[in-house]
């Protein structure tokens, strides 16, 4: 594995990493490119650990140590080292985390095979804000979702910041696209699970009571941060599920809200 420390950033392979805040060109360089960036030395030991190969590394020199195992497990991985004023001209920020990898990006599983095993899974429809998918993945991890699906208009997971939000369980969780909800609803329903719409309504259940019944197989859905679930799926839903609140509030941000439907439904299935 070649460490090439750079003065320049005249190399091809450093387009990977160019202008990583400018969102509209990230969708090129990455979903489009088949790549996605994994920030910071753990997450790139876990994106490894989850069997995805690096195109390459960027870092700082004082983060070589930590990244040397790379040579005996990529040897013709080429690393990257510049100091920190280059880095931020490529980059557009500061590196604070210190190394950066661009990664190829797995090819995604089919739903069928991710819902035949589990019992619980999350619905992200058309979340638009990384910070939220991120987060929500983190509480689908830690609190024992065994699938995350997200809309065909929700953001990426693999986005950098997503994946830095969650501290890469985005790489741990299985997960995947779905079609719309024509299609979605009767895939879930094949698959043996009762859709539950976390949203409120005149007929919505409260999640405590929801939970002391829970079904064999549940699929919690989650939407939009300002307008919350679409029609469609609130049609496709089989039922209305809402988090008691109180002093008026009505919600909680959606990532808030998916870590306290999982906690729920974690602790009755426990009971």
């Amino acid at each position: 594995m070649p460490v090439l420390r750079i003065t320049s950033l005249e190399h091809p392979l450093l387009a990977d990493y160019a202008d990583l805040t400018d969102v509209a060109l990230r969708r090129i360089l990455e979903p489009a490119g088949g790549l996605y960036l994994a920030e910071s030395a753990k997450v790139i030991e876990r994106a490894v650990a989850a069997a995805h190969v690096p195109r390459s590394v960027l870092l700082m020199e004082k983060w070589l140590p930590d990244l040397e195992w790379i040579a005996e497990r990529f040897p013709d991985v080429p690393l990257f080292v510049a100091d920190d004023a280059l880095l931020e001209e490529l980059t557009g920020f500061a590196m604070h985390r210190g190394a950066l990898a661009s990664m190829h990006r797995p090819m995604l599983p089919d739903a069928r095979d991710l819902l035949a095993g589990a019992k619980t899974v999350v619905v992200l429809e058309d979340i638009v804000d990384h910070t939220n998918v991120g987060a929500a993945f983190r509480s689908a991890a830690g609190l024992g979702a065994d699938a995350v699906l997200i809309s065909p208009r929700c953001a990426d997971p693999l986005y950098r910041r997503s994946v830095r939000v969650s501290m890469g369980t985005v790489l741990q969780v299985p997960w995947t696209r779905i079609g719309e909800w024509k299609d979605a609803a009767p895939l879930l329903h094949d698959a043996g699970f009762t859709i539950a719409a976390l949203a409120l309504g005149d007929d919505s259940v409260p999640l405590p009571e929801f939970a002391a019944a829970l079904p064999a197989k549940v699929a919690i859905v989650l939407g939009t941060e300002g307008d919350g679930l679409s029609r469609r799926a609130l049609a496709a839903a089989d039922v209305r599920v809402e988090i008691p609140m109180l002093h008026g509030v009505d919600s909680l941000n959606v990532a808030s809200a998916s870590a306290v439907a999982l906690y729920a439904l974690r602790y009755a299935a426990r009971e």
